[in-house]
């Protein structure tokens, strides 16, 4: 039986973080993904990054797994720097990227496998299985899963390695408005279960409003932090509250996207205010 933690995730930080790459039409030259990026995540906090395709979220979270190493600037996990990726960060892809020929089963525990801990941490299999509610689909294999039922997989087989941070690129984004919906709640409910550090990418921004406990706004490229808002509405959070719709408001006026009307509305608001 796993005993969850009162609090599994730790702390983040990252100081004047910089990336780039070369650009494939010029040799001689670079791509600036992300620029002098700064920000603290609190243990067991859960944050999202929202802005334009390109302005280098996802490159972020490579940093923080250790998949890439920064140009300039440091990342740490609580007191230890990160110089290559462990399995205390754990990353979700928008694909779940299951093994086909191995069963829900054996998908969970490919991580125990290959750090050869299988032995003593069999009995977790079962538990993190019940977590996610796969525990009938043991032996399915990932063409008989639908879309949300393979991305639980995929999520259970990252919290099975206990991560201090658990980061998840844009992990809801192939699924349908329903599905998606429910693995919000989903993810909302091991999160709360697990307490671990969490980091969302998403271009969704009702998403980021109902799971996100500060929303990070970033710049086109080169991505930089342009405003951190902090999501101060109750969980569970009602999509249609008037708090819930104002922030979706400010967040679209922020990111230059909202109408004339939604405009017109923000400036009434501030007038008001």
């Amino acid at each position: 039986m796993v005993a969850a933690p009162a609090a599994e995730g730790s702390p983040l930080r990252v100081r004047e973080v910089s990336k780039s790459f070369p650009n494939q039409d010029n040799a001689a030259a670079r791509t600036h993904a992300i620029d002098r990026i700064s920000l603290d995540v609190g243990a067991s906090e859960l944050i999202s990054f929202l802005g334009p395709s390109g302005c280098g979220k996802s490159t972020l979270l490579r940093l923080i797994t250790g998949l890439d190493a920064p140009d300039s600037g440091e990342l740490w996990v609580g007191a230890e720097p990160i110089t290559a990726p462990s399995a205390e960060r754990g990353l979700v892809f928008q694909d779940p990227n299951l093994f086909p020929w191995l069963t829900v089963r054996g998908n969970i525990q490919a991580g125990l496998v290959a750090r050869g801990v299988l032995h003593e941490k069999r009995g977790e299999v079962d538990e993190f299985m019940r977590l996610v509610g796969l525990e009938s689909f043991a032996n399915a294999f990932p063409h008989h899963l639908s879309g949300g039922m393979a991305q639980r997989v995929a999520l259970a087989r990252a919290l099975i390695n206990h991560p201090k941070v658990l980061l998840l690129d844009e992990p809801l984004g192939a699924l349908d408005a329903f599905t998606r919906m429910r693995m919000q709640d989903e993810v909302l409910r091991l999160w709360q279960a697990r307490r671990t550090t969490m980091l969302l990418v998403t271009h969704d921004i009702d998403e980021a409003i109902y799971m996100s406990d500060r929303i990070v706004l970033m710049t086109p490229r080169p991505g930089r932090i342009e405003r951190i808002l902090t999501v101060e509405l109750a969980r569970p959070r009602q999509r249609n509250s008037p708090e819930f719709l104002r922030l979706r408001g400010d967040i679209l006026e922020l990111l230059h996207f909202a109408g004339a009307e939604e405009k017109a509305e923000g400036g009434r608001r501030k007038a008001e205010d």
